[in-house]
């Protein structure tokens, strides 16, 4: 994640403790990590594979008749209890829609006694002011509820009418029976124009927290790549985010707005910076490389559990499994060095090829989303396809080319 609200507007943020490594926002029994690489990961957990919508870039394919084998009540308590022994700083209930399991409620309330910070990732729809309660009585750290444009754009791209209506209603439940909520958004060429109107949506419905998400290509997500971003698009998309980010602090708006799975957005903001602003230039290039952007997320502070049991480096590698919890727990598959994935991902500068290998950012970028990579080159350590730096923005001149081209690592990348 890409904090925008703190790295170009100065703003400290609940997460910028596990983040960035400043004090601040976290809970009691919870520390600052010496740095990134050795943070325990946030675990995102697709507890169910049901879900009320038909959301045209769903990235494991959830649905309302999709097989599973999903744990029960006590396996997944079990599950938790090593979670919270492992000492993983957050769960995020995922799906499908989470609210669709019977036991949800207990299970958040069993990881809250466990001292477990508890994330719910919601398409909202199913929150009613009573559920919002419960959610808050509970002590849910979060709710972050997908959207994905406004009115008839949000509810093509979830494939059901009235979802934008439904889903508006349960940001304003949680927000009513106080509930920390904030929006989750998927960037594509349906819905990248609407970003003005989107933070129009923020200001009128009094919201703080939103995140921008570059689209990746798994699950449903490979059916709908043609509507990715062009680099030009990402460029754009970013620079609009920034601009009202900007705005929204210029006006005394408290925000916290983030882009997320493009570790290219850090660099382009450190750039800008350099121009705006170049005296706080020297702090946030040390917030982005103590982040180490792609170094410390997939595989080291991010993994995930999918609904039938698998666990992978994020919940974008569902075509890789580590291991599975219905046969040993994740702590023990997470702890496996040897695992060749999880090998690489954790020592990527030794695997990374073509113009990231020699980008002059890597240490704040970390050759961003590995995943994106292997499924768009077969290969997890090609570069980024989503990155839109110039290669002169990246320091790579003609002897740079040169090498690569010795060394048969030159990429043919979208545009």
């Amino acid at each position: 994640m890409i904090n925008i609200s703190k790295l170009y507007c100065g703003q400290l943020t609940p997460g910028d403790w596990l983040r960035y490594g400043i004090s601040g926002g976290q809970k009691d029994g919870e520390t600052v990590p010496p740095s990134a690489a050795q943070r325990r990961p946030i675990v995102v957990w697709n507890i169910t594979s049901c879900c009320n919508l038909k959301c045209v870039h769903c990235y494991n394919d959830s649905g309302a008749n999709v097989k599973s084998n999903e744990p029960t009540t006590q396996e997944a308590k079990a599950v938790l209890d090593d979670l919270a022994g492992y000492g993983v700083p957050s769960v995020l209930f995922s799906g499908g829609e989470p609210l669709t399991r019977s036991d949800l409620f207990e299970l958040l309330s069993y990881a809250v006694d466990k001292g477990l910070r508890t994330v719910i990732s919601t398409n909202g729809t199913l929150i009613d002011a009573q559920k919002a309660r419960r959610i808050k009585q509970i002590g849910v750290s979060y709710v972050g509820i997908s959207l994905d444009g406004i009115g008839k754009v949000n509810d093509q791209f979830r494939g059901v009418q009235g979802a934008f209506d439904k889903a508006a209603a349960g940001i304003r439940n949680c927000m009513g029976a106080d509930v920390r909520v904030g929006l989750r958004l998927t960037l594509t060429r349906r819905n990248v124009q609407d970003i003005g109107q989107l933070f129009d949506f923020f200001e009128k419905e009094g919201i703080e927290r939103a995140c921008f998400y570059h689209l990746v290509p798994s699950g449903r997500g490979q059916d709908i790549f043609g509507d990715d971003l062009t680099h030009a698009q990402s460029r754009g998309a970013i620079e609009t985010i920034l601009v009202k980010t900007k705005a929204f602090k210029q006006a005394g708006r408290k925000t916290d707005i983030l882009t997320v799975d493009n570790h290219a957005d850090g660099v382009y903001l450190y750039l800008k910076l350099l121009a705006e602003d170049p005296a706080r230039v020297a702090d946030v290039w040390k917030l982005l490389t103590w982040n180490g952007g792609g170094l410390a997320s997939s595989g080291v502070g991010i993994g995930c559990i999918d609904y039938n049991g698998k666990v992978h480096a994020d919940q974008f590698w569902g075509h890789y499994d580590l291991g599975d919890i219905h046969e040993k727990k994740f702590s023990q598959i997470w702890s496996n060095d040897e695992e060749p994935l999880l090998k690489g991902l954790r020592n990527r500068r030794q695997y990374v090829k073509g113009r990231c290998r020699l980008c002059k950012f890597f240490d704040a970028c970390g050759g961003s989303l590995r995943v994106r990579a292997d499924l768009y080159f077969k290969d997890p350590w090609a570069p980024e396809p989503a990155c839109y730096l110039t290669d002169d923005e990246i320091g790579l001149d003609d002897a740079k080319q040169q090498e690569l081209a010795r060394c048969g690592e030159i990429f043919t990348l979208p545009e």
